[in-house]
Formats: C-alpha cells, sequence, structure tokens
C-alpha cells in the first residue's frame, strides 16, 4: 500500500499531525520505534501556556489554546484539561522590572494576554506564596492537561479516523522513490508521497536520512510529583529567575518540574533523575511555597527532550528534498503547541502553506550565512 503521508514519531506532534491530516482526507501511517507518548509527550509538565513564551512561539500558543478550551470534544476523551491561569512569580524587585520589560515589549507586538500583578494582588490569587515574593505575571486563559492522557487521546482519535500505525519498529532508513519516500522500518519498507518528521530528540537523525542536517542536542527533563494533600493552588506556577514549575492536580498531588536536568543513557534511549538536583528543586519549592516543607516525595522520572540551540523547534518543510515536513526540537515546551502543530503541518501538507507565521522555526535557519556587514 502506498500512504499519502508516512509520519514518523508518535509523540503529541505526530498524533495531532496524523490525525489533522486524516480529517483532511489525507491516508496516513504513522511509525513509532516504542509506544505513543513515550518519552517527552507522555512524561512532561502538562503546562498549556503562552506565558513567558519566545515571542516567535506566541502565534503557535495562543491558536493552541482555542483548541484545548475544547480539547474533549475534539477527542472524545478526557484530557484533564483545566484553564486556571498561568503564573510566573518574582521574588525581588529586580525581577519585577524584568516582569514590566516583558510586558512592555509584547505590548509593542499587539499581545495583551500577560498581566502585572502587585504583592497584594499576587496572594489574592496564590495565598500560600512565601512573604518574600513581591509580584507576578499571569495569563487568566491557559492551564495544564494531563500528558499521557491527552497524547493517548490524540493517538485513539487517529485510529477511529483511519490512521495506520506501525508501533515498535524503528526507522532505519528514509530514501526518495521515483513518486515521494521509502521509509525502511522493522526490516519492511513503506512508500509515501510525503514523510514528516516527528521524532522528538531522534529528530535530527531522521533529518539527515532526508538530507537537512541540524544541531540538536537530548536531555532529560526531571519531574517530581508528592502524596496527596488538600488543594491550595490554582494556576500553574513558576519563577522569575529560578528554575520551577509547580502546579497542584485535581487528585491533590503537586507536581514540580521545571528544567533540572537528569542523566540520559543515550544505547538505551532512557533517563535517571540527578538526585543533587532534585534536592535543588525541591528546596526551590520549600522556599517559594513554605506549605509544602513536610510533603513527601512519591516519584520522581525523567523524559528525553530534543534541544536546538536557540530553544526554538524546528517546524516547517524540509529543504534538502520536496515532500519533507519537520516537526521536532521542541526543547521542553512543545506539549501544550502539539494540537495545532499538527494543523500547521496539515496545512503545509494539503494546502502549501501554513496560516500561522512558521519562518523563525525554518530546519536551516544554523546554516545560512551571517547578514553581518563587511
Amino acid at each position: 500500500m502506498r500512504y499519502d503521508v508516512i509520519v514518523i514519531g508518535a509523540g503529541i506532534q505526530g498524533l495531532a499531525s496524523a490525525l489533522n491530516l486524516a480529517l483532511r482526507g489525507r491516508r496516513v501511517l504513522v511509525i513509532e520505534k516504542t509506544a505513543p507518548a513515550r518519552h517527552a509527550s507522555g512524561v512532561n509538565a502538562g503546562g498549556v501556556r503562552s506565558l513567558w513564551r519566545h515571542p516567535a512561539e506566541i502565534p503557535l500558543a495562543r491558536a493552541a489554546l482555542q483548541i484545548w478550551h475544547d480539547i474533549e470534544r475534539f477527542l472524545g476523551a478526557d484530557c484533564q484539561y483545566h484553564s486556571n491561569g498561568s503564573l510566573r512569580i518574582a521574588e525581588s524587585e529586580a525581577e519585577v522590572e524584568v516582569l514590566e520589560r516583558r510586558v512592555a515589549e509584547l505590548a509593542s507586538l499587539g499581545y495583551d494576554h500577560e498581566r502585572l500583578l502587585g504583592r497584594e494582588a499576587l496572594r489574592e490569587i496564590v495565598p500560600h506564596v512565601a512573604p518574600h515574593c513581591v509580584g507576578g505575571l499571569i495569563s487568566t486563559d491557559e492551564g495544564s492537561a494531563s500528558p499521557y492522557h491527552a497524547t493517548w487521546a490524540f493517538y485513539q482519535r487517529a485510529r477511529r479516523e483511519g490512521v495506520d500505525f506501525r508501533l515498535g519498529d524503528a526507522v532505519s532508513r528514509v530514501e526518495r522513490d521515483t513518486a515521494g519516500w521509502r521509509v525502511v522500518a522493522g526490516g519492511e519498507n513503506h512508500a509515501g508521497d510525503f514523510v514528516v518528521n516527528c521524532a522528538g530528540a531522534w529528530g535530527d537523525a531522521i533529518a539527515a536520512m532526508i538530507g537537512d542536517r541540524v544541531p540538536l542536542s537530548r536531555e532529560a527533563p526531571t519531574m517530581m510529583v508528592t502524596q496527596r494533600i488538600p488543594q491550595f493552588l490554582g494556576p500553574v506556577c513558576g519563577l522569575v529567575g529560578r528554575k520551577l514549575s509547580f502546579k497542584q492536580t485535581d487528585a491533590g498531588t503537586v507536581l514540580i518540574g521545571g528544567g533540572h536536568r537528569g542523566f540520559i543513557d543515550e544505547a538505551r534511549e532512557q533517563a535517571t533523575p540527578d538526585a543533587r538536583k532534585l534536592m535543588v528543586s525541591a528546596q526551590t519549592v520549600v522556599e517559594v511555597f513554605p506549605i509544602m516543607r513536610n510533603v513527601p516525595i512519591a516519584r520522581t522520572w525523567c523524559g528525553i527532550e530534543g534541544m536546538t540551540p536557540d530553544q526554538l523547534p524546528y517546524l516547517g518543510p524540509g529543504r534538502a528534498a520536496p515532500n519533507a515536513i519537520h516537526a521536532f526540537g521542541f526543547c521542553g515546551h512543545g506539549f501544550a503547541i502539539g494540537p495545532v502543530v499538527g494543523r500547521v503541518v496539515a496545512e503545509l501538507i494539503v494546502d502549501g502553506e501554513s496560516r500561522l507565521p512558521i519562518a523563525p522555526f525554518a530546519i536551516d535557519r544554523f546554516a545560512r550565512p551571517s547578514q553581518g556587514t563587511a
């Protein structure tokens, strides 16, 4: 069988791409070397935010929020999505000035979704925050979802829409054929007119097979979750000057992340937390939310994520060959924009262009000559 599109990778980017393509009448095959939601898509902090993003990502993030607000109806499943807001906390007056500059920058770009909070307004929203915290920045129309439940829901909806899957087969070759592409996985050949590279932390290897060589490193973001405690927190919280992602689930557990890295076993494609960095993360939590001081940690884990030099993803057409689309390297903040990335990929293949601005994410941006003067 020849497919219209072969998608490599069954994280949220690949699954959303496959679903959107199927909804637009394309015959799609997804090839995944392990299982859906196995790596970054299923084990991240679950933040659904436009707050504090690079300006280039804001159009994607704001468009994704429109999908998230209707995600249960769209996917026909409970993704545990809650729009309780995203909050960035300032621990000093110098950090308040950073927030003020941020709001001014966004205003110059036409955005007003991020709002400054003073000391008292901050405590109205998070009454248990430490006394030394002096302000914040909030976006009220965003929040969080369950990474595993949401990614799995994309998988199930894609299956219902007729997407085919080959799970447990690693891609060994991607080659041009007379009409498009031949993808070899699990010792079998699969033919498609288009190929979509959603291989996450291993997207650079697939890109090289296509002919697009890019810089990409692999890191292991570390997460912790506590035992259940009474509800005390609404929004997803972060800090201006320190690493922290902090939210409370419906069950009462508290999920803690924020960018501390673990150890990666490249050969086994496995990651383990760094106990020293877990201690730093736990201490940060206690200093900002003293209510957490005696709360036991129930579990820790890592995912594996692809990181680009400028912390922006690769999203758009390939440059070395036609009929190839890249969507990988989301640098630890791709879960929230996954639903709209899928729509962008479908637009590129079906319509020939995306309605959203994706030029900053071009696959060849690091290979271009510098624009400096002589």
